[in-house]
């Protein structure tokens, strides 16, 4: 029956996985915070040198805290998760006739005639392995045999925060001391993965790329200006 069921969901994109939203997140904000950050040091009047050291910095910095941060927030959630679920299975053993009852009352409110939610209840509760999944989806709004990899969000946010990260130094890195081509390139890819994530939501493109463009641009205006006006006072 379970494996029926996933068949029938095949055709769907999957919008519950454990790479996507670290992926994308970890990209804008690598983009984001490291183009942010040599701004701000580009402000300072720092050398091209001091430049791609920070830029370095930052990327290491922010990706290790990125995937630290996802491993905690994911383990935390499944943890979570499969706690409620051995309540759940708990109950199920200790009193089946009313976790049937309170599964039928469910059924019954998206719809269905009291008779047939209580049929349906009790095939259900005929298998203890298939009733506990099926509460659990009903009840908690989780699927226990698709719960997200705390490695894989871990992994995908580390990479991809990397990814975005590297952008804006790239040009110091390659011995460029200008920062008009750092400015570009981020600019160009700031636009670019927003149109990206706007294409993947069904969303205009254009408004994703000049949205995501705008926000990057006003964070690294502002420590542009931190940075110069703390130059300035300590020159």
């Amino acid at each position: 029956m379970l494996a029926h069921t996933a068949e029938l969901h095949t055709h769907h994109r999957d919008v519950t996985g454990g790479w996507l939203r670290p992926a994308v997140f970890g990209v804008m904000d690598g983009l984001v915070s490291n183009a942010a950050l040599l701004a701000g040091v580009v402000g300072s009047g720092a050398s091209a040198t001091a430049i791609a050291v920070t830029g370095l910095a930052g990327l290491a910095a922010g990706a290790f805290s990125m995937a630290t941060g996802e491993y905690t927030s994911v383990v935390s959630q499944r943890e979570l998760t499969l706690a409620e679920i051995d309540v759940e299975r708990r109950e199920i053993s200790r009193n089946p006739e009313a976790e049937e009852r309170e599964l039928a009352l469910v059924y019954e409110s998206r719809g269905l005639t009291p008779e047939l939610a209580i049929q349906v209840a009790g095939q259900l509760h005929k298998d203890p392995e298939i009733a506990w999944r099926v509460h659990a989806r009903e009840e908690l709004g989780v699927d226990p045999d698709d719960l997200p990899s705390p490695w894989v969000a871990a992994g995908s946010s580390f990479l991809a925060f990397a990814i975005g990260a590297l952008i804006p130094v790239l040009p110091f890195l390659l011995g460029l001391s200008s920062a008009a081509v750092s400015i570009g390139l981020t600019g160009f890819a700031l636009f670019g993965t927003g149109a990206m994530v706007a294409r993947l939501t069904k969303r205009s493109p254009l408004f994703g790329g000049v949205r995501q463009l705008g926000l990057g641009a006003a964070a690294a205006a502002v420590t542009y200006g931190i940075g110069a006006l703390v130059g300035a006072a300590i020159s």
